[in-house]
C-alpha cells in the first residue's frame, strides 16, 4: 500500500529521534542512517492504517535493526585495522539528540559511546533505551521481546560496566575548557614536563586511522608515555604536512558534549581529539582520524561558525 503524504510526515517528524537513537546503538553516524532508511522502507511496506502506535513501531523495527546490525559488526570488527572508535559528532549536530538530563547527555558522551563497545548487543540496547530515551522497562521489554525482569537484570549488568570504565568524577564546561587551553599550550611548548602535570598517573591515548592514517595499534598508557606521544604530535614536520596536505588550523570545540581539539585543512576536518577531563586531570585522548568517520564532521564544520583557529600544527 502507497503512503501518503501524512504518513511520509508522521515518520519524518520522527526521523530525528530515530537517528538519535541508532547513532548510540552503533557509535557511527554514516551507519545510524542507513539503518534510518531501511526502517523507512519498512514503514513503506507496512500497512500502517493497522499501526497503532507509530512511535512504538517504529522503535522496535529500528531497535532490531539495529541489534542485526551490532551482531555483525562484532565480527568485521576484529579485522579492523587498529583500534577502532566510534564516530565524533560536533557541536550543535542534531544526531547528538536529547540532551536534556544527565544521562541523556552522558549517552551520547565519547568515553561512553566507547565503552558501550564493550557491552552485548541486548545489554547496549537496553541501556541506551532506558538511559538515553526513557522507556519504561515494560516497552523495553516489547521492543526486545523479552520479560520485564530480563530487562532490568541486563539494565544493571550494563550500567555495572559503564560505570567500572567511569570511576572518575568529570568537571564542568568551562573548567574542562581551560584545562584544554592549558594542554595545547602544553603540547606546543616542546616540553614533555608540563603535559605530564596536566594528565591523570594511568592517562591514555588511543587513535583510530582505520588503516588509511597512521595509528598506532595499541594505546599509550601512563602520563609519560601519553606526555611524549603527544609533544611529537604537536611538532612540525614536512612529513606530517604532507599526510594531511597541509598545515591544519587547530581549533578547542566540543565533540559528543565534551571537551575537543579539532584539526582542520582547507575546510576538511582531519582529526577530531576528544579529552576525558576528569577532577583529577585529563584521562583519555581519544583520537579519531579515519577519514570515514569524519566526513559528516567536516559538513557540520562547513555549515557553523567557528571562529578563528587557535593555531596552526606542524
Amino acid at each position: 500500500m502507497a503512503l501518503t503524504a501524512s504518513d511520509v510526515d508522521r515518520f519524518e517528524a520522527f526521523r530525528p529521534r530515530l537517528e538519535a537513537l541508532a547513532y548510540r546503538l552503533l557509535g557511527s553516524a554514516s551507519e545510524a542512517e542507513d539503518v534510518v532508511q531501511d526502517t523507512f522502507l519498512r514503514w513503506q511496506a507496512a500497512d500502517v492504517g493497522r499501526i497503532e502506535v507509530p512511535e512504538a513501531w517504529l522503535t522496535k523495527v529500528l531497535t532490531n535493526l539495529c541489534l542485526n546490525q551490532l551482531t555483525s559488526a562484532r565480527v568485521w570488527r576484529e579485522t579492523y585495522v587498529g583500534q577502532w572508535l566510534p564516530e565524533p559528532l560536533l557541536a550543535g549536530d542534531p544526531m547528538l539528540g536529547p540532551a536534556e538530563t544527565a544521562e541523556q547527555r552522558e549517552s551520547v558522551s565519547y568515553a561512553v559511546l566507547t565503552l558501550l563497545e564493550r557491552l552485548t548487543p541486548s545489554e547496549r540496547a537496553v541501556y541506551v533505551l532506558r538511559e538515553a530515551f526513557g522507556y519504561p522497562h515494560r516497552e523495553i521489554a516489547r521492543i526486545l521481546g523479552i520479560t520485564e525482569a530480563a530487562g532490568q537484570q541486563i539494565l544493571h549488568r550494563a550500567k555495572k560496566h559503564i560505570a567500572d570504565g567511569r570511576a572518575r568524577a568529570e568537571i564542568d564546561g568551562a573548567a574542562a575548557r581551560r584545562v584544554v587551553d592549558e594542554f595545547l599550550a602544553a603540547a606546543t611548548s616542546g616540553r614533555t614536563e608540563p603535559l605530564v602535570r596536566l594528565l591523570t598517573q594511568d592517562a591514555v591515548s588511543i587513535g583510530d586511522g582505520g588503516g588509511k592514517v597512521p595509528a598506532r595499534t595499541k594505546a599509550f598508557e601512563g602520563a609519560l608515555a601519553v606526555a611524549k606521544f603527544m609533544r611529537g604530535l604537536f611538532k612540525p614536520g614536512k612529513a606530517k604536512r604532507a599526510l594531511v596536505g597541509g598545515s591544519p588550523e587547530v581549533y578547542a570545540t566540543t565533540a559528543n558534549g565534551g571537551p575537543a581539539v579539532v584539526a582542520v585543512v582547507d575546510g576538511r576536518v582531519v582529526g577530531v581529539m576528544c579529552l576525558e577531563v576528569t577532577a583529577e586531570g585529563i584521562a583519555a585522548f581519544r583520537n579519531q582520524a579515519n577519514p570515514d568517520k569524519l566526513a559528516r564532521a567536516t559538513r557540520r564544520w562547513a555549515a557553523t561558525d567557528h571562529g578563528e583557529p587557535l593555531f596552526n600544527a606542524f
